[in-house]
């Protein structure tokens, strides 16, 4: 067997959207000639756990943990983390705003730097074939680039997000910008398979005239196939179910002004409408859906252990998908989509026409609405009501292309091209 280290910041008991593709690695690897072993961060240094996915990790997967270093991780050990995964909206705001000034590329630097030392260590011990940083955070990379410099061992970046200093948040000065223009082609110059997990960003990193990545591919997010146990029917109640963190998601309010609108063309209907945004969330949000009027209807239960999460989805008579929507999302696939595709259950997503993440919605036959639009969501979501209401409740269906995007398949992919890149030292 040989073996890859991979770099990452969330691994369990670390939970949320990030924590899962890693898993997966370490999971699935195995079973095709590569054993794992993991440096990440510690056991409290993410305001999101789930201990439910540490029976996950494979017994044989070595687990090197990094604690603290990192500005969330400080934070934490201050305040405390947050009950059942809420959060003060500006809780990290200032913080965050003074690192993308002072901190490149984020605030978890200093945790990459000691997370470097500790891989270092464990390849001198020798027994390491090759390494893997996975982003965010970015600083991740940064780290991996040094280690596979020292040590020669073939490199491969993954990203489950494009560069996050210049996709997701605005650079404070040019100077900034072009500093993580400069880190961005380091990485995806120096390695030797940059891994993306969303087509749309695959084609903008080809299309670079310079520092273009050596190897390329595409590997999405994926999904881990649902237990196959009964749901309980739930005959009294509508239910519509958002899995999946709330911060920087503005069509939760969407959704709370559409149910506000549901229900005053059918009052009768909050007698049967149950709504639960499930995951981290926002203090902003439970207090918006107080001030409509809608916490006999809207529920904000917190993080879900991963398989409670997936069982609300295969329950739910619609489920909602939408995400951030500044431009540097377009390039962004929820790892829920795949999991909301395998439930079979009807998905009804925010999402602007023509980006990836809309186009595989509507390939599986879910509806598409424009982001923002309460009208139109409130004219969706009451019809599916009147169809339930009659006694007809929407039959599981899954696309047929979706087995291709299970983890378990797109592990065999990465090994294959972890043995394209050789074993041991790079030249």
């Amino acid at each position: 067997m040989k073996r890859l280290l991979v770099m990452a910041y969330f691994y369990p008991p670390l939970a949320g959207g990030g924590v899962h593709r890693v898993l997966s690695f370490t999971q699935h690897l195995p079973a095709h000639g590569w054993d794992c072993t993991v440096v990440c961060a510690g056991e409290h240094d993410y305001w999101v756990r789930d201990l439910t996915l540490l029976e996950r990790v494979p017994a044989d997967t070595e687990v090197l943990r990094v604690g603290g270093g990192s500005a969330l991780a400080g934070l934490l050990r201050v305040r405390g983390a947050s009950t059942a995964g809420r959060r003060s909206s500006g809780m990290f705001a200032g913080r965050r705003a003074l690192s993308n000034w002072w901190l490149l590329p984020d605030s978890y630097v200093g945790w990459a730097a000691r997370a470097r030392n500790v891989a270092l260590a464990r390849i001198a011990r020798g027994g390491i074939d090759a390494l893997l940083s996975s982003s965010p955070p970015d600083s991740v990379h940064l780290a991996g680039a040094k280690v596979a410099h020292a040590t020669h061992l073939p490199w491969v970046a993954d990203f489950r997000d494009p560069w996050m200093g210049l996709s997701f948040r605005r650079p404070p000065t040019l100077w900034h910008a072009s500093r993580h223009r400069a880190l961005e082609a380091r990485v995806t110059g120096g390695a030797d398979l940059v891994l993306a997990a969303s087509r749309t960003h695959l084609d903008q990193l080809a299309a670079r005239a310079h520092e273009r990545p050596r190897q390329l591919l595409h590997l999405p997010n994926g999904f881990e196939p649902a237990p196959d146990r009964p749901v309980a029917p739930d005959p009294q109640h509508f239910r519509i179910a958002f899995t999946g963190t709330l911060s920087l998601m503005e069509d939760a309010g969407t959704l709370l002004a559409a149910v506000r609108e549901l229900l005053a063309r059918e009052p009768s209907a909050r007698a049967h409408l149950r709504i639960d945004l499930a995951g981290p969330y926002e203090s902003e949000w439970p207090a918006r859906a107080a001030a409509l009027g809608l916490t006999d209807v809207v529920r904000f239960p917190g993080p879900l252990a991963h398989a409670d999460a997936r069982a609300l989805q295969r329950a739910a008579d619609v489920l909602l998908l939408w995400k951030p929507r500044e431009a540097g999302f377009a390039t962004m696939v929820p790892g829920k989509l795949y999991e909301y595709l395998d439930s079979g259950r009807p998905v009804v997503a925010l999402l602007p026409a023509g980006e990836e993440a809309a186009l595989l919605v509507e390939r599986a036959g879910g509806a598409r609405l424009a982001p923002g639009d309460t009208a139109a969501l409130a004219s969706e979501l009451h019809v599916r009501y009147r169809r339930w209401l009659a006694g007809e409740r929407a039959p599981d269906r899954r696309p047929d292309w979706l087995a291709a995007h299970t983890r378990e398949h797109l592990a065999g992919e990465l090994a294959r091209a972890l043995d394209g890149l050789g074993g041991g030292a790079r030249a």
